[in-house]
């Protein structure tokens, strides 16, 4: 790797190759590198933890996409956080309705305890 640029919780930055140790979490989003002589790699990232050491790069993340073509991996990771998003909208639901009859059970049984 010669350059590399992320995200992490305090913005945009970039490691050349030679840099002294680093280490950062990144957060969800898109990451770049480019080895020598060669054009930049993109990175879809649902975060990750970065490390870094003697010229050295490493990503430890559960998943990523790797593509040569800015436009066709920003639109793989949109399409990705929305169905992301859809799946954690139809748990907040269930989970919702559950509290619900939670409550209620809970409402009845205090109503047969009282009698």
């Amino acid at each position: 790797m010669v350059s590399f640029v992320g995200e992490d919780a305090t913005g945009s930055f970039g490691i050349l190759a030679g840099r002294a140790r680093m280490m950062s979490s990144l957060v969800v989003g898109l990451a770049r590198f480019r080895q020598a002589g060669g054009d930049w790699r993109y990175l879809a990232l649902p975060g990750a933890l970065l490390y870094f050491h003697d010229s050295l790069l490493t990503l430890n993340t559960r998943r990523y996409l790797l593509d040569d073509d800015y436009l066709r991996i920003s639109q793989a990771l949109q399409q990705q956080l929305l169905a992301e998003e859809q799946r954690l909208h139809g748990i907040r639901t269930s989970l919702r309705r559950m509290e619900q009859e939670l409550l209620k059970r809970l409402w009845q049984l205090g109503r047969r305890g009282a009698a």
